[in-house]
């Protein structure tokens, strides 16, 4: 039987900045936090510039541990290092919705829409979540369309098919509520 009390012993015998990162995942998804952290902030002191390690640091301090402006300091400072790493748009925009910081929102939508990689259906259905949450339903709708439209994966789609759903139904539910208005 593997012994992984004695796995954790030999982690300053990792080669590379690459394998501490791919054993820094690992230990996250096993529900180990605080080596993964520990490992990620071992991988900056030794390669300051490694993008990777403060997204992963910013996943961890904004669904982990809940402090967001943690969590915003890393994922800035990720894209400051690699405006071209796609992974961090995603978490770093639901981070901003979250905080409702609507200017820088505007800010990282318009690089991650130019980006490589980034996941589009996912950015644009954090924007309608955000719009949806502000009561700009028209808006909310337009971005659960273009998500929709780029979803692939069947279970995205469906999901967006519900957004769609709920958006349509509450802008229907307004204008209800104005005609009654109008006519009392």
């Amino acid at each position: 039987m593997f012994n992984t009390s004695t796995s954790h012993i030999n982690m300053d015998i990792l080669y590379t900045v690459e394998e501490k990162y791919l054993q820094a995942m690992e230990e996250l998804n096993y529900g180990e936090t605080p080596k993964a952290l520990h490992l990620l902030r071992e991988i900056i002191v030794e390669d300051e510039n490694y993008a990777r390690a403060y997204y992963s640091i910013g996943v961890i301090y904004h669904y982990y541990l809940k402090d967001f402006q943690a969590a915003g300091y890393y994922y800035k400072t990720s894209l400051t290092l690699d405006a071209h790493f796609p992974d961090v748009y995603e978490d770093y925009l639901k981070l901003l919705v979250s905080l409702q910081l609507h200017k820088t929102i505007n800010q990282v939508t318009d690089i991650a829409i130019k980006t490589a990689g980034v996941n589009l259906s996912a950015i644009y259905e954090t924007l309608g979540l955000y719009e949806e949450q502000r009561q700009d339903f028209e808006t909310a709708k337009l971005y659960y369309q273009k998500a929709a439209l780029i979803a692939v994966v069947d279970k995205e789609h469906h999901l967006l098919q519900d957004h769609l759903k709920r958006v349509v139904t509450k802008i229907k539910a307004k204008q209800k509520m104005v005609y009654a208005y109008e006519g009392s």
